[in-house]
């Protein structure tokens, strides 16, 4: 037992290695305006649409690669979605301006079915190995996530710069086969140290009713799960929550060139990746404090009010706002994992939470369509692409209401289902 309290560290440790790499998806507006120039002749709409298919594949992926986990294994499950996050980001490379739906295709559907795959799978095993501080390692891990964005972005500014020898797109593709490179080596060597623990383990001292009060015993399968309100009251409300997050996320530094701010405009992506960093890890604190629901209701207040001051920043101070944009919405990919494990139980987050992902794929390509419209009908004048933080303010309000909405799953009324060993509600240790 000594020995499972030192090793679980382990895990932990590749499992932030790899997240680095998915931190890749936050990178997208570095490649927005070579991808929307050489590839799609100029339509933002239809460059960013890769961005919002990888993370709409990605949150379909998250709950296959669940399913996937529960039957092999972590480990397999991690190796294969870097094998397919790798192939994604290689094809991606030759993708032309006559075919640019390609892009589309390997980018978007098997970068994102890769980075799903990974993504619920290690946050899972690392919350099995963590009973005991289910909020901060969901914040360690997802943060490490935001932080891959920070890590890569002067990494492939330098990549694009370096090949791109001036023509336009260039470099942005050849930056995807190099990152393909990296994503195999890293994701198949780190996979193999993820595992999940014995079924017996638990932390030296811990008991399942300290770590929050809000907290489910029960471990309820997928099939259990989806016969409760909860979590579609959950899925919606991320959905929601996200969509400001995700608009930033995808024009950040075309929106800094709007503004004349050329020479730092990557600055804009440094500042919502870094955010989204922190955030993640502190608002995971927060809420093992605070609770789950009350931290993302606060979250969801402070994106209301911020997305509606986009068309009030000026000059440097669009990078402190967007900062702030980046570091609620880090929260949110740190809270919501958390509060799944905490109404369904530890056991089966991968998929349970991998569902609750199919909302945020729907809020990416809504917001990316949205924004990417948006900035289309407002060529150089930013202004006018504030009727789309309007509507993910609006968006902001509705899943308050929601998140509101959200009590304890009860014990009564669910009924069994499947092997007696698998279909009767389990207590936790």
């Amino acid at each position: 037992m000594k020995q499972q309290q030192t090793y679980r560290i382990i895990p932990v440790i590749a499992t932030i290695a790899i997240q680095l790499c998915l931190g890749t998806a936050y990178i997208w507006s570095i490649f927005q305006e070579g991808i929307a120039k050489s590839l799609f002749s100029g339509n933002n709409a239809n460059a960013a649409l890769a961005f919002s298919i990888l993370l709409a594949v990605l949150s379909v992926g998250s709950t296959i690669g669940g399913k996937i986990q529960d039957k092999i294994g972590p480990r397999l499950t991690v190796i294969i979605g870097g094998l397919i996050l790798a192939l994604g980001f290689f094809w991606a490379s030759f993708t032309t301006p006559s075919a640019p739906w390609l892009l589309w295709v390997t980018y978007g559907v098997l970068g994102g079915l890769g980075m799903g795959f990974i993504y619920t799978t290690t946050i899972a095993c690392a919350q099995k190995w963590y009973p005991d501080k289910r909020g901060l390692i969901s914040g360690v891990i997802v943060s490490a996530l935001g932080f891959g964005g920070v890590v890569f972005t002067p990494v492939v500014e330098s990549i694009i710069k370096t090949f791109g020898h001036g023509i336009v797109g260039q470099g942005e593709l050849i930056s995807f086969k190099i990152l393909s490179l990296i994503f195999l080596i890293v994701c198949v060597v780190g996979g193999l140290f993820i595992k999940n623990p014995p079924s017996d383990f638990k932390p030296a001292g811990w008991t399942s009713n300290g770590a929050y009060s809000g907290a489910s015993t029960l471990n309820m399968m997928p099939s259990q799960a989806l016969k409760t309100p909860q979590l579609y009251l959950l899925t919606f409300s991320l959905m929601l929550a996200c969509m400001s997050g995700l608009m930033m996320i995808a024009f950040a530094k075309p929106i800094a060139l709007a503004r004349d701010l050329a020479e730092t405009a990557t600055v804009g992506v440094f500042a919502i990746t870094l955010s989204n960093s922190f955030g993640r890890l502190f608002w995971g604190v927060v809420s093992d404090k605070l609770g789950r629901k009350k931290t993302i209701i606060l979250l969801l207040c402070l994106t209301a009010v911020l997305s509606l001051c986009v068309n009030i920043a000026t000059g440097y101070m669009i990078f402190v706002l967007i900062a702030c944009i980046g570091f609620a919405y880090g929260g949110f990919l740190s809270v919501f994992p958390a509060f799944t494990s905490d109404l369904f139980g530890a056991k089966y987050t991968a998929t349970n939470y991998g569902i609750v992902l199919i909302g945020f794929g729907i809020g990416a390509i809504a917001s990316s369509y949205i924004a990417g419209y948006y900035k289309n009908v407002a060529a150089t004048d930013i202004n006018l692409m504030f009727p789309a933080f309007v509507i993910a303010s609006v968006a902001a309000i509705i899943a308050i209401l929601l998140t509101i909405m959200i009590k304890p799953v009860s014990i009564e009324n669910q009924k069994p289902l499947g092997d007696m060993d698998e279909r009767r509600l389990r207590i936790e240790a």
